[in-house]
């Protein structure tokens, strides 16, 4: 079974050689020393950031659960749909949750969220930019507004940036204390089994979330490879393209086979979404064929129990899923 649901690089950044000797380098029975300063200066320079203001964890769902314990008592603001941890980590710590859902077009209602955030005044609003799993970028006026908002009512604004990198637009972010970014390498930098999470804001947010943090926060081989990557410059730029290219050619497969009869919504992700009358029925099909998407019979969300996710996969397992959609189309 070909695992095309959990929107991870099918490919390896690094070669199995290099990943040998940085085996071989990581001195893992002593602590980590510098390892972290380290990648902090290569993330940064990677990145056109100020090291001092980027910190790391144990993956980006370690910085979502930070932010539930640190930054300010009182309500949580999600999106529906919206990865689903916002809501897990709210709750560990009975944070009250509120959820604006999205219209039947699967987009959002910014007015109805700049209301809300003036009703509730709530202390974190937590989004995902774009959005997984729905795979659209918010606009950036929308961004600006809900963190002059945020700031009027005391509130923090986090803006998840996992899927930030297959966005290539210039983006004009908010500044403040109040505004939080998260990013991982987990998605474009195919690391995702390194969980390898970054936090991006002022100093004065970075010592607040760091205020929980553990003396050694990543451990010294994640630390090394994501360092040694982050340093092969060129390398990692046509990695990074490379998933780009994999992720509009997933998309482009699935609305030239079967856009026709079902919804095929564009993404600025490496991954699209399916929904639709018969959206399903595809999404059983392509597992019988031996791939397996992201289904959602498990959500409470009606809407979502009727779409499928599809992540990308290698180029060739490309090719030969567009064979079964196509098939799939034909006995239509």
């Amino acid at each position: 079974m070909i695992r095309i649901d959990k929107n991870e690089s099918p490919y390896r950044a690094l070669t199995d050689e290099e990943i040998s000797q940085l085996a071989v380098d990581t001195h893992f029975n002593q602590y980590a020393d510098d390892e972290y300063a380290d990648l902090q200066r290569s993330y940064a320079a990677f990145n056109n950031l100020d090291p001092e203001l980027t910190s790391f964890a144990n993956g980006s769902d370690e910085w979502i659960q930070k932010s539930m314990i640190v930054l300010a008592d009182g309500p949580v603001l999600v999106l529906e749909p919206d990865f689903v941890m916002y809501e897990v980590y709210a709750k560990q710590f009975n944070r009250p949750l509120t959820k604006i859902n999205c219209r039947e077009d699967w987009t959002f209602d910014y007015d109805e969220i700049y209301n809300t955030i003036k009703e509730l005044r709530p202390s974190v609003f937590i989004f995902s930019q774009p959005n997984n799993p729905i795979g659209t970028l918010h606009p950036a006026d929308f961004i600006q507004k809900a963190a002059e908002l945020m700031k009027e009512v005391n509130g923090y604004l986090i803006i998840d940036e996992a899927y930030g990198e297959f966005n290539q637009e210039p983006t004009d972010y908010p500044k403040g204390d109040h505004v939080v970014r998260f990013r991982t390498l987990s998605k474009v930098y195919g690391l995702a089994g390194l969980r390898v999470g970054v936090a991006v804001a002022t100093k004065a947010t970075i010592d607040k979330l760091n205020s929980i943090a553990h003396p050694y926060p990543l451990n010294t081989f994640s630390l090394n490879v994501s360092n040694y990557l982050l340093n092969q410059t060129e390398r990692l730029e046509e990695f990074i393209e490379m998933n780009r290219q994999l992720s509009r050619k997933l998309l482009r497969i699935f609305k030239e086979e079967v856009g026709d009869v079902i919804t095929v919504i564009d993404s600025s992700t490496n991954f699209v979404l399916t929904y639709g009358e018969k959206a399903v029925d595809l999404g059983e099909y392509v597992v019988n064929n031996g791939f397996l998407p992201r289904m959602y019979p498990e959500s409470d969300n009606a809407a979502l129990r009727a779409t499928v996710r599809y992540s990308i996969a290698k180029d060739e397992q490309l090719d030969e899923l567009q064979k079964i959609l196509k098939e799939w189309r034909n006995q239509q």
